[in-house]
Parts: C-alpha cells; sequence; structure tokens
C-alpha cells in the first residue's frame, strides 16, 4: 500500500519516514522557536503546536514533490512510495497540520490560524507549480522559513514587530541566495528537461554572481538590524559574521559542496540568532 520496496508493516513505516528530511526542516522548525524567542517569555505549549504545524507543513512538501517528480514527471530514478502511498501519507499530514490550524486558531485568534496556513499552500504548490519558474523555484522554502518565523512570533504575541518583519525578510533574503546555488547543482539535468531555475535562465556564472549578493544584502541587513532596531540584540550581528565566514570558504567551490556548506552555514546562522535573542550576551 506504501512502500514500492518491501512488504509489511515496517516497510511501510520506513518509506514514511524516508519523507522527513532532517537538513530541510531544521531550519524551519528552528525559525518558529527564533520567532517565539524573539517574543520575550513564551507558551511552550503553543510553541511546540505550532511547530507541529511546520512539521507537517514540511512532510506535505516532501511527499509532493516525490510524488510528482517520480510518479507525475518521471524525472526521478526511484521513490521509496507508492502513487497511492503518496496520496495517503498527503491526506493523513494534511489532516495533522489542519488539527494543529485548527487549535492555533482555538488557543491564539483566527489571524494566528491565517499566519500559520502559508506553509502548507506553499507545500502543496511547490513542486506543480512554483518550481516551474525562476522566481517560485527560488524563494519557495525561503517564503517558508519566513513564514514560520512570523508565526512562532505571532501566536505568542497576537502581533508582528518591526524587528520580526525585518528578520523574516533578512531570511527570505539570505536563503534564496543559497536556494540559487542550491538547483546550480542541477543546472545540467533541468536544462534538458525545461526546468527554468536562476541558474537555467541567466546562466551559472550569473546566477552564482545574484546568490552571493542576496547572501551579502542579508548579512548587511543582519548587522543594520542589529544596530538600529532596540528589539534586535547588538549580538546578533555575530551572526552574520559566522555565515560570512563560511561563505567566503564556499565561494570557490562547487555547487555540490557550497550548498553542502552554505546550509550548514545557516545552521550556525539561525543558532547564534537565537543565542543573541534569548540570551542577549552583548546587551
Amino acid at each position: 500500500m506504501f512502500a514500492r520496496h518491501g512488504t509489511g508493516p515496517v516497510a511501510a513505516l520506513r518509506a514514511l519516514a524516508s519523507q522527513v528530511h532532517p537538513v530541510f526542516m531544521l531550519p524551519v522548525v528552528a525559525s518558529s522557536l527564533l520567532g517565539a524567542a524573539l517574543a520575550g517569555p513564551f507558551s511552550v505549549g503553543l510553541a511546540a503546536l505550532h511547530v507541529t504545524a511546520a512539521f507537517f507543513a514540511l512532510y506535505v512538501a516532501h511527499v509532493t514533490d516525490g510524488y510528482v517528480d517520480f510518479h507525475v514527471r518521471g524525472e526521478d530514478d526511484d521513490h521509496p512510495l507508492t502513487a497511492r502511498g503518496c496520496r495517503l501519507a498527503l491526506t493523513g499530514a494534511s489532516v495533522c497540520f489542519f488539527a494543529c490550524v485548527a487549535a492555533i486558531g482555538w488557543l491564539v485568534d483566527l489571524p494566528a490560524a491565517l499566519l500559520t496556513l502559508p506553509g502548507w499552500l506553499i507545500a502543496v504548490n511547490h513542486a506543480p507549480q512554483l518550481d516551474t519558474n525562476p522566481v517560485g523555484a527560488t524563494v519557495g522554502y525561503p517564503l517558508g522559513i519566513s513564514v514560520a518565523l512570523l508565526g512562532g512570533y505571532y501566536v505568542q504575541t497576537r502581533w508582528l514587530s518591526a524587528t520580526v518583519l525585518a528578520l523574516a525578510a533578512v531570511f527570505l533574503v539570505v536563503l534564496s541566495g543559497i536556494k540559487v546555488i542550491d538547483d546550480a547543482q542541477d543546472y545540467d539535468y533541468d536544462r534538458s528537461i525545461g526546468k527554468r531555475t536562476v541558474a537555467v535562465a541567466v546562466g551559472p556564472e550569473r546566477a552564482r554572481l545574484t546568490a552571493y549578493a542576496l547572501m551579502s544584502a542579508g548579512m548587511v541587513g543582519v548587522v543594520g538590524l542589529a544596530a538600529l532596531l532596540p528589539g534586535v540584540p547588538p549580538s546578533t550581528a555575530l551572526s552574520a559574521v559566522v555565515f560570512g565566514a563560511v561563505a567566503l570558504i564556499a565561494r570557490r567551490a562547487e555547487p555540490e559542496l557550497a550548498t553542502m556548506l552554505l546550509i550548514r552555514g545557516s545552521y550556525l546562522f539561525l543558532a547564534v540568532l537565537v543565542v543573541g535573542v534569548w540570551f542577549r550576551p552583548l546587551s
């Protein structure tokens, strides 16, 4: 029913678990928690509820991507889930997501629920629609992370401050730069099937320049926020230093290695931001 390889409950669970990708889920979860941390003393229960909603939205995205790329487009060589297994997994994860959204609406308010909803909308539309053009392919995942930050903050405060809106914009810019590098890994294949990523649209070299321009702009933005906004502790500027160092190392690497380094760098970037906001060591 679920697994293409093997039978029985163990094979089914293994196939379902294969769609949990920690590398891509961790930044979204961390962004939700960062939003809660920016709010000050926060409700652990509400934070956990929003993180759970974000998790299921990402699970929906991963299953949808696999289903479209393997079962619909035939682009991938293999996929752990059957077509029916994908549909059942999508249904189950969506039910769990909307249960979380309903709980957020009940415990917080309707705007909190509506601010959580875009995570699922981006997830179900990424592979069928968003990844068919350079803008959608680039900003879909970063936009999901920015929305997770805003939602994590709003469920605690019931409003959005200038600080959290500015940080969400920084995340969108920086992570879009990383996504451009990530997509460049598949330049030859994407070009052969007519998939228009930024690298296909403008060429690998211009795509690389665009990516580093976006990441540089994001780092300048973090430093500016730390200097100008009272809600952003000065220590958060260290996140720009940490990520900037990783970006310099990745600058001359091939797309695959550069992506690996930049994704790990984004983890450090988020970690330093969380520590800076939560502990305020230089305040």
